[in-house]
């Protein structure tokens, strides 16, 4: 099977809406005594959590992530690979990137606390800096399970995501009816599990194509989403709002599931139209080179904000229209524009480092099996999918202070599923565009 243009496209498009809602909900304001703080729009001007309904695209993440690793394990098994030496590589094609990035984030938050930079300060850019992590455990986690969930598929076909689904439904109920503690950390795998088992069926044509499966996807889980918010208890904000007694994402709701199901059917039901549009060879080039950059884009995205804040709002020059006023929605446009030109800035700069990431092929080796050859890999994602896990929810200066134990633990954890015995050459080609094929986040999913 060639490659599909269209999953490099949901990929890339995934990406840019991720950058652009997160720089859209994030407003900066200064106090008189020249602190700045970042209040929480969702939470301060109630109707933009509707605007999460167009900004909570990782459905086509995860879609697309199973859609390129079940054609990636099938090859791999059927060329005598095990599932260790698949999985290794893999996830080494995030943590690296991942690592290097957290590295230098916490070296600055070690700095900047010996120096007694004010622990709120330090601890609002440390959260700032990990907010986006808490998809990089979600998929190292599914990508260790692939082998065992593309087992389901060939088995059951479309009735294993349907019943992961069911599986997720019954934990939403224990989670939110019965407060059993600690169930509804579940769904983080279930329910993005569904749309990534369907990723499988979308490969293999069972969903898709001229079937009225992605009618019935649509409409249906459109409907459930509307019942859910509409005379159910989930909130209509896809994002997390302080305040909230119930969330659609920590961890992820019915609602949620209903929003993802919906946006599988829609994204398969456009999808011919898409594939014309992207056999322009300028709009192929486009995709191909945010694809290149997408792990850049996606960690470093926030870079941008604190060099603006540094540099217009700590010294007093940018416009402090009313938080949410229409005057502060008529500043989002130069603040887009600004946070562009500089993100440009910093792809540019740490291009070499991606590319020579993008070189290594480390890890466990192909052929690697029995747990002698691969306890490093196994208990390196178990540290670093606690690690991760961990600055996701509380940033990485939680009250101020120098996460010692989760930078130890992510340290650590990289090293062992990066410690393989020997290393490829370099694979990865450039296109007639003299852009790398694959890009740390498109290759691992």
């Amino acid at each position: 099977m060639g490659r599909d243009r269209y999953v490099d496209f949901l990929r890339a498009w995934a990406i840019l809406l991720v950058v652009l809602g997160h720089w859209l909900i994030t407003g900066l304001v200064r106090s008189p005594d020249g602190e700045i703080s970042a209040p929480e729009l969702l939470a301060t001007v109630p109707w933009t959590q509707w605007l999460t309904l167009g900004f909570q695209i990782m459905p086509l993440f995860f879609l697309a992530g199973g859609y390129a690793a079940g054609g990636s394990w099938a090859r791999a098994r059927e060329a005598g690979g095990t599932a260790a030496g698949w999985v290794g590589q893999r996830a080494v094609r995030l943590l690296l990137p991942a690592g290097v990035y957290s590295g230098l984030v916490l070296t600055g938050v070690g700095v900047s606390a010996a120096l007694g930079v004010d622990p709120f300060t330090l601890a609002l850019v440390g959260w700032a800096m990990a907010m986006q992590f808490w998809f990089l455990p979600v998929y190292l986690l599914l990508s260790a399970l692939t082998p065992g969930l593309h087992a389901l598929h060939r088995r059951w076909g479309p009735r294993a995501p349907a019943g992961l689904g069911a599986v997720a439904l019954l934990v939403g109920v224990l989670d939110a009816a019965m407060d059993v503690p600690y169930v509804g950390a579940l769904n983080y795998v279930l329910v993005w599990g569904v749309v990534y088992q369907l990723g499988f069926c979308w490969r293999d044509g069972l969903v898709g194509g001229d079937r009225p499966v992605p009618v019935v996807l649509a409409l249906g889980g459109g409907a459930g989403f509307a019942a859910l918010v509409g005379v159910g208890p989930f909130p209509v904000s896809l994002i997390l709002v302080t305040g909230q007694e119930l969330s659609n994402t920590d961890p992820p709701s019915a609602a949620m599931l209903a929003w993802a199901v919906a946006q599988v059917g829609l994204c398969l039901l456009v999808a011919p139209a898409v594939r014309r549009v992207l056999e322009r060879e300028r709009v192929w080039r486009a995709v191909r080179v945010t694809g290149a950059a997408s792990m850049t884009l996606y960690l470093w995205h926030m870079v941008p904000v604190l060099v603006i804040a540094a540099a217009f709002y700590l010294t007093g020059l940018a416009p402090q229209p009313a938080f949410g006023s229409v005057a502060w929605w008529g500043w989002r446009v130069p603040w887009l524009a600004v946070l562009g030109v500089v993100l440009v800035g910093v792809v540019r700069v740490l291009w070499p480092l991606e590319r020579g990431l993008a070189a290594l092929r480390v890890g466990v080796r192909p052929d690697a099996s029995g747990p002698r050859r691969t306890w490093p890999l196994w208990g390196g994602l178990g540290l670093s999918v606690c690690a991760l896990t961990y600055f996701a929810g509380h940033g990485f200066a939680p009250e101020g202070r120098f996460p010692v134990w989760p930078a130890v633990a992510l340290g650590v954890g990289t090293v062992l599923v990066a410690w393989g015995r020997g290393t490829a050459g370099r694979v990865v080609g450039t296109g007639r565009a003299g852009v790398r094929e694959e890009g740390a986040l498109e290759e691992a999913a």
